[in-house]
């Protein structure tokens, strides 16, 4: 298939999820066919047809512009409708039990600033909050994780996360994974609405000790590490 007809086909894909509300999926899809797109128009000898396909482009760059700041504006704006101070040993914390209760039915689509995925207790911790996903979400259509790179062992990384991405693909979930190295922020964006902000991201949990004893797979039962947690109400309106 040409540059062209991916693009087309991206960016008809971009439209609908955009009309039927899924912004986050709306948003790289325009990203992905604005990039083909592009690379196709510099090859384009018709100045006419060149510059039919610009304003085209610039059309979309508008719409992924505006989804931009509606997610932008949905991170700033809203209330704190619950607060959890968890202290240091604490235990009865799993993620079911902290924001089980705000990923429903009417999650469609989640993003996950992460910014330390590097070590096998890490991606068993994302892994624990996908199950979660998965299970709560019924209606879940799209996973965007943004994480910094491991600069010490990066294939590893991008194989780890290369299997959870077929994983989910074979759930008809789309993860689409971008990294940041400058990423600091820790929260979880819910297309419902809420968004769940944590000091320490999804890493709160102590090593259970001895290793097998209660708590190694059950993380109601683990030591948690101090943080806090706060869940923002905002608009889900598009």
């Amino acid at each position: 298939m040409s540059d062209a007809m991916q693009a087309k086909a991206l960016l008809i894909r971009a439209v609908e999820c955009d009309q039927s509300g899924r912004i986050l999926e709306a948003q790289t899809l325009y990203q992905d066919g604005i990039e083909l797109l592009m690379s196709f128009v510099h090859s384009e000898p018709d100045e006419v047809k060149k510059k039919g396909f610009l304003t085209r482009i610039r059309e979309y760059i508008d719409r992924a512009d505006a989804i931009k700041a509606r997610v932008n504006g949905k991170m700033m704006l809203g209330e704190v409708v619950n607060h959890l101070s968890i202290e240091e040993n604490d235990i009865g914390n799993d993620y079911d039990q902290i924001f089980g209760i705000y990923m429903n039915k009417d999650t469609i689509e989640i993003m996950l600033e992460e910014p330390y995925l590097t070590q096998n207790y890490q991606f068993q911790n994302l892994i624990r909050f996908l199950e979660l996903a998965v299970t709560n979400c019924k209606q879940l259509k799209y996973f965007r994780l943004i994480t910094k790179k491991d600069t010490n062992n990066l294939e590893q990384q991008k194989t780890n996360l290369g299997q959870i991405k077929a994983d989910l693909e074979r759930r008809q979930v789309v993860f689409y994974i971008k990294f940041e190295d400058t990423l600091h922020d820790r929260k979880i964006f819910l297309s419902n609405g809420y968004i769940i902000k944590i000091g320490r991201g999804l890493h709160f949990y102590k090593a259970s000790n001895p290793m097998y004893s209660i708590g190694l797979n059950n993380y109601k039962y683990r030591k948690c590490l101090q943080t806090d947690v706060d869940i923002w109400r905002t608009s889900n309106n598009n």
